[in-house]
């Protein structure tokens, strides 16, 4: 059989086989809980009940690991589901995990308002910060929760050098890796041992499903997830996985579409005297740019930017635009823009890491980049 190797070839066909049965080039919606046994434990192709294994479930499962460079996934119902089963199945009640400190405020949520509850602690450290984050070290830490690029600051860290230090530590490194999406960047190849997905971003890319995905490549550990997976069963559903797969077939070339109109919206932004600061990994001035050229692809979608004029700026800027929609998620072809202070990130308010009102993030679409600078001007004016 021929070996895929190229990413979009791989996203059109690992885990996709032509249905033995009829030809059917698109994987088929195993719409089913449960399968025939033609024995006691004698399972068709292994599948025994949907919460363990769905074939839908698994042509993705398959398609996400070949993207990441994993030998394992696990598909979830929801990003925070996966991150969940991460903490889980790596870490045990009074252990420690280091988390960034700008982290997504639904991330920070999980951490500090229900994991805690169950036992574990957590310390923010600017992950940038290498040795901050060594200074972050104790005896019981067993994971680094890392996001590259940060949501909603756009940080970037240093992804082998963070591994480094898990290593060394006894610890894993687990990596979000959904603003960068598997098309950008592979953090599994720089040393990561776990790298996480909301598939309902960039992976699905048509903001018409909610999902999140595991990819490993110990098997252990990823029997360790698979359990968590199972026992909880937080599971994706068959249609939920199709919709997803379907989404991951064009994620090569929407992802080069959004970089390309992130590229120039970032670029003229960084020129508007209403904006007080871009952050974008893919300007120079950025200070995690040369580390994004060395670990990515190009620099993705996602843009964020802080009004001279203060909150009340950044308001009527999320309020004005029309192509632009204002709403929450991000990763789909569709331009969204959002207050993060106000709404993503407002579990993060009067902690150590609430988000600057000033700031509004934006989700940049695949329409036509002279329309979207258009109405990003207008809602600046």
């Amino acid at each position: 059989m021929t070996r895929l190797h190229g990413f979009e070839t791989l996203a059109i066909h690992a885990g996709q086989e032509p249905d033995s049965g009829t030809g059917a080039v698109v994987p088929p919606i195993y719409q089913t809980s449960t399968y025939k046994q033609d024995g006691v434990g004698a399972l068709r192709g292994g599948y025994e009940y949907s919460r363990a294994a769905n074939p839908t479930r698994s042509a993705l499962e398959e398609c996400l690991a070949a993207l990441e460079n994993g030998t394992h996934a696990s598909a979830f119902a929801s990003g925070l589901a996966a991150e969940d089963a991460v903490v889980r199945a790596v870490c045990a009640p009074g252990e420690h995990v280091i988390i960034p400190d700008d982290a997504y405020g639904g991330s920070l949520r999980l951490f500090t308002r229900v994991l805690a509850r169950w036992g574990l602690t957590t310390t923010p450290a600017p992950l940038a910060d290498l040795a901050a984050v060594r200074a972050a070290i104790r005896p019981e830490t067993r994971l680094i929760w890392c996001e590259t690029p940060t949501n909603p600051l756009l940080g970037i860290t240093d992804i082998a050098g963070l591994a480094s230090i898990a290593a060394d530590a006894n610890a894993l490194l687990a990596v979000d890796n959904t603003f960068a999406s598997p098309y950008l960047q592979q953090p599994l190849t720089l040393g990561a041992d776990i790298v996480v997905h909301s598939t309902t971003k960039y992976v699905g890319g048509h903001s018409d499903v909610v999902g999140g995905a595991v990819i490993v490549q110990d098997a252990e550990l990823a029997e360790r997830i698979h359990f968590h997976q199972f026992a909880a069963g937080a599971i994706a559903g068959p249609f939920d996985s199709w919709l997803t797969l379907r989404g991951v077939k064009t994620l090569g070339v929407r992802m080069d579409r959004h970089c390309d109109n992130a590229e120039r919206i970032a670029a003229t932004l960084d020129t508007h005297p209403a904006v007080h600061e871009v952050l974008y990994p893919g300007l120079p001035n950025h200070s995690g740019h040369d580390l994004a050229r060395k670990q990515m692809r190009r620099f993705g979608g996602m843009i964020s930017f802080r009004l001279a004029g203060g909150e009340q700026a950044a308001l009527a800027v999320c309020n004005k635009t029309r192509i632009f929609t204002l709403a929450e998620s991000l990763g789909g072809v569709e331009s969204l823009i959002e207050h993060p202070a106000r709404m993503t990130h407002a579990s993060a308010a009067g902690t150590p890491l609430e988000v600057p009102g000033d700031l509004v993030r934006i989700s940049v679409g695949i329409e036509n980049v002279d329309d979207l600078i258009t109405d990003l001007l207008d809602g600046l004016d």
